[in-house]
Order: C-alpha cells, then structure tokens, then sequence
C-alpha cells in the first residue's frame, strides 16, 4: 500500500511538472537554436555620432555599452539562418561584406549573405564612420577604421557564441500592443494616403511588437528577439555619450530581468554577507574612513571586468540568456511621444512643416521624461514590460521548413510594373540616389539648420546654386525625381568615390510561419503595412511577417507614393524616386513566390567593395599626459572621506585619465563601482554598461593633451547597504606610441 502511494504521488508530481513546463517539456523540438552576444562599443571619445549628422556631436563617454546579439536557428540536417541585430544606428554594407569573408574563412558556405541577415536598431548616439558612402560619413570626417572594425569584431563574436551555442531547441512566436512608445512625427504626411487606405488601421503607427521566444532543450529559455517600431532618438543631437538608446536599455533590462543576475540581485546576495560582517551603519562609516583614495592593485585582464560584473551568479555551462529588441517600419515614428513642440513659445509646431514662426531649428519632439535619459529609460521599460509579458505568454510554436532568398537589385534603374488608375498598368523606373530639401529640415526628433522646412516641393535659387558647384542633376534625373526638388545628386556623385548606394540587397528569411524581410532603410508606417500585406498574400498558409529595417546595407527612407508627394523629411529622403516602395513590393513578392514554388533567383548585380577607397581625415591620438607630480588614473575631485549617500542620490569622481581610443575595453570597462566584502575584499557591483553608471571624458581644451574622466553613479533603490569605492580603468600613450594601462579608485564611502 505505501508503495502503491508513493508511486501514484510521484506520478502527480511528474504530471504537475509537466503542465507546468507546457509545450516546452512534453512537445519534441524541431530545430537547433543557438544565440550570442559581444560587445560593439567601438571609440568613446572624438568619434562624430552617426544618425544626427550634427558634425559638433561627437563621443566623450559612455551612457552603456553596445552589443551585437545574434540567433541562428537550423534543421538538423538542412537550412539554417542567422540574424544579428546590433546596437548601431543601422547595417552597413561594408561591414557585412568583411563579417561574411570571415565567416567563409572560417565555416566554409555554411553561412553566406543568402542566410545571414545583419541589423540596426538605429540609435542615433553610437560612433559613426563605418559606413562606405560619402553622404553617411562626412560629418564623421571621413572613414573610422576603429568604429568599423568593432563592428566587424563583435558581430563574427557574437556568431560564433551562437553557433558554439547551437543545441536542440523550440521557437515560440507571440503578438501584443504598445500603445505608448511612438507617434508619428510627419503627420500630414500620412493623411495624404487614401482615406480608404487608412480608415483599415486604428493607428498612425503600428504599435504591435511580435517576439520569438527561443526554448534550448536542456536549458529551457534561452533569449528572445521581437521587432518593434519606433526611432531610436530619446537621446537627442547634442547628447555625447554612447547609448543604446531606448532599445539597448530594454535589451539590458530584460536580460536582466530573466537572468536574475542584474547587479541589483548581486548586490542583494552579498548584502547579508556585508551585513554580518561590518554590523552597524556606523561601523560602516569607520571602515569606509580607513580606506585612502589609492589606485590599488593593478589590473592587466581587464577584458574580464564587465563580464564579472554582468556573470557574478552565471553558471559556467549554461548559456547567457540573449534579448534583442530589433527595428522595424520606423520611418515616421518618434519615441518623443508627447509631440512636437516650439523651443520659444511652448505651442505645437506649425502641423505641415514642422516649424515656428517658419524655422525648424525651433521644432522639437518631447517627452515622456523630464530629459534625454529619462526618456530613454521610460520608452525603453514600455518596450521591455510588454516584451517580457509576451515571453511568459507565448504559446504558439513555430513549425516547418526553414528557408530563405537573397538577390542584389540595381535601384538606380529599376523597372517597375504598376497599376493604372483606371485599370491596367504601366512600367515606370527608379532614379539613381538624391535628397531633396526637406532632407537638409531634420525632423521634430532633430532639426536642421538654415532656412530649409520640411513640405518643401520647390527649394530655392540660393541653395540651387551651391548645389550645382557640387553636381547639377540631369533633366532626365529631376523628371525622375519629380515632386522633389533635389538638393543633392548623391546617386550621380563619383568623386572620390561613391556618393550613395545604387546596389541594395533584399532578402527573405523563414522559420516555419514566421517571415522576416530584411529591408536597407527606414520604410515609413503605411510603407510598411503595404509591404507586409503584399508578401503575406503570397504565402499559402497563414505567416507572421515582420520587417526589419537597416539591415544589411542602408539607404536612407522608403515612403508610400502619396507621402513622398508631401515632401516631408522621409519622402525627401526616399533616395530612388516616387516608385520605390513599388519596387520593393515587386522585387518581396518575386523572393515569397521563389520560396513558396521552391525556386532558385539570380544573385544581381554586386555590390561595390570600397574599403581601399576610404579617406579617413580623423586625426589619431597623439600623446597622453598629466600635470607635474600626477599619474594617471589619480583622482582630481574624489569623494569626502566619510561620506554617506541615500539610494537614489548622485555619487560624482573625477580623475586623470588619458584618450578612450588608446584602449576601447572590449567586454571590458572604463568605469566600476566595487562594494566592499569583509576587510579587503572589493566585489564588481555596476560597471560602464549599466544604466545607473556613466562614464564621461573631456579635454581641458580641445588641442590638449590632459583628460579628465568623470563617473557618475545614480545609486539605484536596489543598491544593497554597504562600503562602496568607485574606480576608473584606462590606457595612455607616450610620444613613442607605447600603450600603457592604468587604474585608480576613489575614497570609499558608505551608502545606507
């Protein structure tokens, strides 16, 4: 009888067990998944910003860091894909060209630029200087072969972890809204598409996140990726420090929040440990008083540090869990959701061109926080909240074949097939690349200069004539472009090499019913839908289809044909003329249909290699130094010795330090605040890839060889009590080039 029991409670236990693993345990998996992550930080001082091309912002610090997160998925014994979406403001078609060279040096034809796909989530405070068009970089002064080989280092990392990471696994796909994480920042733009058109759709934005949950057999959950529409500009034009901006911040705090392992759980652990060791908060005060501000031990492995902080409690086997928050159709869709408002007068900006008594320069988006950094955490917890509801809540699996279609189009001369009004059809063509004058405007999330405005379909003679001493378009070229009135004629500039793109990739990647169409620019809201619904029609069984923009190369905005007729910003930046969406939805359409009968398509044209052609005029860092009688990494302004913070206030260090760009700290970091365990034991608690933590750099002026680094820590109301130190790593360089690495740290002090 008790043996008869016993079996029959471990039978409801096993069952209980079950039901609640769900699919997960009971149901087999059906592909290999594996997914990685590193770090793309690049140069954190002197590089110009790209996304704004404001030429006065350039880095000096560090909000957090960048990454490179990647997933591939594979049949056991057939296709397989890799996405990897990167914590920049867009793809480049350099970049993917060198990261698919080493990956042929490295797995052969396993992975090539038909299955690999490589995206923005277009943060506009990222380095810049990486891209292989003029227009893109010079602002950045040419190329910045630091800022591209970060990129080409972190993205072949980051999929080389998920291939080493590759084991039996499930995907599970899921849907849900955000109401409150963009508008549409050219209005008037959208209302010009048919009313019919937009009387289907309750909103001026998509605000649907779709996500894929990614289930390792042994291992349970091991990352998500989901696709969402809005701009990465809750840090504004003038911000200078290096950030993810409000996708890297969800990214950060839903790996987080999955991991268990944030440094608040850290700090927690060992609390007990602090407690029981020091006692009273007095006793922590007279510790903390016996420490002197010194530099302490030295550190050589300083690629270590970051991922201590980060992998503290991580098992050693276990692989770290991946989140990616990847871009969609964001072309007219601003994270600065409270409207765009007059800097001078407080009034909304004039409704049609996005102005204030006629200047864009006033026009500015606001909102949700009081600043920059609010902002961005705000928009980036409405990301991450309803990203990790979705991951609890996703039960649909994803099933079947694993495929996908690659092919290179000539947008400079592309024929197009489209509908006449009355029935039939025409064939027209695209244009060879050019920006209009609403491009020079900005837009609410960044405004331009002079006296252009956005709805400009005419320009003016002034701007005319500067523009021809550079190239005057063809008359072929303005009938091309019509209503837009060119500006640049970046598609027929060659001097010293190529202004704009010509060659684009497009490309399709399917896992089982989900879709991802890989797009080279910024598709508008509408421009988006339409694409979906074309390619989903194609499809015999039911798909989701998801966009994701600034992938593999970029070329600026895709905008339907009635918005390009408005001549806002994102139609004066619809590089390849009127028809451009047509051709999209022409060329989607061949590569759904290629997949759907099983048929091969041709390769197109190549795309040029011009990284023997850049000019880099960035000058590199000459020399390090510091005043008679002080090292490197001494502190300048350091912490009262005794001092006690409360949670929530601001802890401030300024030391000497030398150029970031000496040592970039790759998966390593500039900055670290250590909680003291025991009498001599300092703990990694938060470091430069920490919301809470920034890292700034500055020159006492701008032809000075001295610099400061100053480290903010906004205490966070996790922080466990305790005896803290702040602590600064950093390399210098001396007249003959030699590198040398250094460290200091603050005085401690106690937070309560």
């Amino acid at each position: 009888m008790i043996e008869r029991q016993r079996a029959t409670a471990m039978f409801w236990v096993l069952l209980l067990v079950l039901l609640h693993n769900g699919k997960e345990t009971i149901s087999a998996s059906n592909y290999l998944v594996g997914l990685g992550s590193y770090d793309i930080t690049g140069p954190a001082a002197d590089v110009n910003m790209m996304g704004y091309a404001n030429s006065d912002q350039t880095a000096s610090g560090i909000h957090f860091r960048l990454r490179a997160r990647s997933f591939i998925v594979a049949e056991p014994q057939g296709n397989r894909v890799v996405f990897v979406n990167l914590d920049a403001c867009m793809g480049s078609q350099l970049v993917t060209i060198k990261v698919l060279e080493r990956l042929k040096a490295r797995y052969g034809n396993l992975y090539t630029e038909q299955n690999v796909a490589i995206s923005g989530i277009h943060t506009h405070a990222g380095p810049g200087g990486y891209l292989q068009y003029v227009v893109y970089i010079v602002t950045s002064l040419g190329f910045v072969r630091q800022s591209f080989d970060a990129l080409v280092d972190g993205i072949e990392q980051s999929i080389i972890r998920a291939h080493e990471n590759l084991h039996p696994g499930s995907i599970y796909v899921n849907k849900g809204e955000i109401l409150d994480a963009g508008v549409n920042r050219s209005p008037s733009g959208y209302l010009n598409n048919p009313a019919s058109e937009r009387v289907k759709y309750k909103y001026d934005v998509d605000k649907e996140m779709t996500l894929l949950k990614f289930v390792d057999d042994q291992w349970g959950p091991v990352g998500s990726f989901n696709w969402f529409a809005t701009h990465g500009t809750s840090m504004s034009r003038t911000n200078e420090l290096i950030s993810g901006d409000n996708k890297g911040t969800a990214a950060r705090l839903m790996e987080d929040w999955f991991d268990q392992k944030s440094v608040a759980k850290i700090a927690r652990r060992v609390s007990n440990l602090v407690q029981s060791t020091h006692g009273s908060h007095q006793k922590l005060v007279e510790l903390a008083s016996s420490f002197q501000s010194n530099p302490g031990k030295t550190v050589t492995k300083y690629s270590s540090i970051a991922s201590r902080v980060r992998s503290s409690l991580k098992s050693t086997e276990k692989p770290r869990f991946v989140s990616a928050f990847c871009q969609s159709n964001c072309g007219d869709v601003s994270p600065n959701v409270l409207g765009a408002f007059c800097t001078d007068t407080g009034l909304p900006c004039d409704f049609n061109h996005s102005t204030c008594g006629g200047k864009n320069e006033l026009c500015y988006g606001r909102g949700p926080g009081v600043d920059e950094f609010e902002s961005t955490r705000i928009i980036g917890e409405r990301q991450f909240k309803k990203a990790a509801d979705l991951f609890n809540s996703a039960t649909e699996k994803l099933n079947g074949k694993i495929d996908f279609r690659h092919t290179y189009l000539d947008m400079s001369q592309l024929e197009v097939t489209v509908p006449k009004p009355g029935g039939g059809s025409d064939t027209v063509k695209t244009c060879p690349a050019a920006m209009g004058f609403a491009f020079a405007a900005g837009t609410t999330d960044g405004p331009g200069a002079f006296d252009f405005k956005q709805g400009d379909n005419s320009g003016n003679l002034f701007w005319k004539m500067v523009r021809n001493v550079l190239k005057s378009p063809s008359k072929e070229q303005k009938d091309c472009q019509q209503p837009k009135p060119i500006l640049l004629d970046t598609g027929e500039m060659k001097q010293p090499y190529d202004w704009a793109p010509s060659i684009l990739p497009v490309q399709i990647l399917k896992i089982g019913q989900m879709v991802i169409l890989s797009v080279p620019g910024e598709f508008t809201t509408m421009a988006g839908r339409r694409l979906r619904d074309a390619v989903s029609a194609v499809f015999k069984e039911k798909v989701h289809v998801v966009i994701a923009g600034l992938t593999n190369t970029y070329s600026q905005y895709i905008t339907t044909f009635e918005e390009y007729e408005m001549q806002r910003y994102e139609g004066a930046s619809t590089l390849y003329g009127p028809h451009t969406l047509s051709a999209y939805i022409q060329e989607f359409t061949k590569l759904a249909s290629a997949i759907v009968n099983r048929k091969p398509v041709e390769a197109g044209p190549q795309p040029p290699d011009l990284l023997d052609k850049q000019i880099s005029l960035l000058p590199g860092v000459v020399v390090d130094s510091t005043p008679l009688g002080v090292k490197f990494g001494d502190v300048k302004t350091d912490i009262p010795k005794s001092s006690t913070f409360n949670k929530g206030e601001n802890v401030s260090v300024v030391f000497w330090s030398a150029c970031p760009r000496n040592d970039l700290m790759t998966e390593g970091t500039f900055a670290l605040v250590e909680l003291l365990h025991g009498q001599d034991t300092w703990v990694p608690v938060y470091d430069d890839d920490d919301i809470c933590l920034r890292f700034k750099w500055s020159r006492p002026s701008k032809l000075s060889a001295q610099s400061h680094a100053t480290i903010e820590w906004r205490i966070p109301q996790s922080a466990a009590p305790g005896v803290y130190r702040v602590t600064h790593f950093g390399a210098s360089k001396n007249l003959l080039g030699s590198i040398s690495h250094f460290t200091g740290s603050s005085n401690a002090f106690v937070v309560k």
